[in-house]
């Protein structure tokens, strides 16, 4: 049976906005643990790009149903996806070469006499592939996507600025300044002996492996919701040994981003992830490339920046953010992970609720049978 084409003959099918319009329009709706990312390449750090501000822990963001038509409150849209996924398993074969395409962009404050902006910054694209089987080759690629406004307001602020190609910003406890400039693609070491073995929480398993993972929730909670062995087990408290929700969110978007995981486990894991206390959907949500969806979310949490790493004045202060994954609504795939704004403070005390702190978006990911090549074609 398919629950989302009862929901939409029964209820019809809301209309979800534009990220620009959820950004500037979400005002009336009201976790930053240390983030995990996967980062190779030398490329990145020589950028500067912490994916953090002023030494703040956030994690990632996207939006709601807005201004257009309203979803039923009734509904929970984002479990409904759940069951699509599961519906669509059959639909999506394995092949030769696993590969995965991912964009990370972290927002920053100008604040010029002219009017204050953001941008996107710290703004880069990932492309990865394995082939399945070992000795059929891997290879990890990056570049530098350009910085830009973040939205059509803060982009006619920014032309009142004059237009600027470069912006100074505090970035991850230093200042660092990015420019309207692509980079091309550079290849981090290929391996033309690897593949056939994938990190999936600190295990290195076969595509078979991956294969065999349990589909039931409940079992994929067991496995994964736990932290890592602690190095001294007599020294850590019972509580230590509890992942909360927040810890829960990024593994699951770990392995959704990272491992060629089957329908049927992905499902399962979306399902497992949705029933964790903390853990609530959103309904129709719109990701950084406009594609619509829905999101489950966890409750917001505090954090503070304040000058003991160096952060100028304007940069410190308190606020909240709530970390979001936002998933297709027919597939089940993993859009984008991403963290918005709830409760402006610090850096973003003159942003509205609803603004973009930083995003992860999986552009493209999937199987195919010819050696995967890297996009041509920027995404924005």
């Amino acid at each position: 049976m398919d629950e989302l084409k009862m929901i939409r003959e029964a209820y019809g099918d809301p209309v979800p906005p534009t990220l620009p319009e959820t950004t500037e329009a979400r005002a009336r709706m009201f976790e930053g643990p240390v983030p995990r990312r996967r980062v190779r390449l030398g490329w990145r750090f020589r950028a500067g790009l912490g994916v953090l501000a002023s030494g703040a822990a956030v994690a990632v963001a996207v939006t709601v149903t807005g201004s257009g038509s309203p979803a039923p409150p009734a509904v929970d849209l984002g479990k409904q996806a759940v069951l699509a996924a599961a519906e669509k398993a059959a639909a999506q074969p394995t092949g030769r070469y696993w590969f995965s395409d991912q964009i990370q962009g972290q927002s920053y404050v100008m604040r010029p006499k002219t009017g204050t902006y953001a941008i996107v910054g710290a703004h880069s694209e990932t492309f990865s592939w394995s082939a399945a089987e070992r000795g059929g080759g891997e290879a990890f690629y990056g570049r530098d996507l350009p910085a830009r406004p973040l939205t059509p307001r803060d982009a006619a602020a920014w032309r009142r600025a004059g237009s600027p190609d470069e912006f100074r910003v505090w970035s991850n406890d230093h200042y660092w300044t990015y420019d309207r400039k692509a980079t091309k693609w550079e290849v981090d070491d290929p391996d033309p002996k690897g593949g056939g073995r994938f990190f999936v929480r600190g295990e290195r398993l076969t595509v078979q492996d991956i294969q065999n993972l349990p589909e039931d929730p409940a079992a994929l909670a067991r496995r994964f919701y736990r932290p890592g062995p602690p190095k001294d087990r007599a020294a850590v408290r019972p509580l230590d040994r509890v992942m909360d929700a927040g810890g829960r969110l990024r593994v699951t978007a770990d392995l959704l981003e990272n491992a060629p995981l089957p329908p049927r486990v992905r499902a399962g894991l979306m399902r497992a992830l949705a029933a964790q206390p903390g853990v609530r959907s959103l309904g129709a949500a719109t990701d950084p490339l406009g594609r619509t969806g829905v999101a489950l979310a966890v409750d917001d949490q505090v954090s503070k920046v304040d000058g003991e790493y160096g952060a100028p004045r304007q940069e410190q202060g308190e606020y909240r953010s709530r970390s979001e994954l936002v998933f297709d609504r027919e597939t089940g795939d993993l859009l984008a992970e991403q963290d918005v704004l709830t409760v402006p403070g610090g850096a973003y005390r003159e942003q509205p609720p609803g603004f973009v702190i930083n995003y992860w978006v999986v552009r493209n990911t999937g199987w195919t049978d010819a050696v995967p090549k890297p996009p041509a074609r920027l995404p924005f």
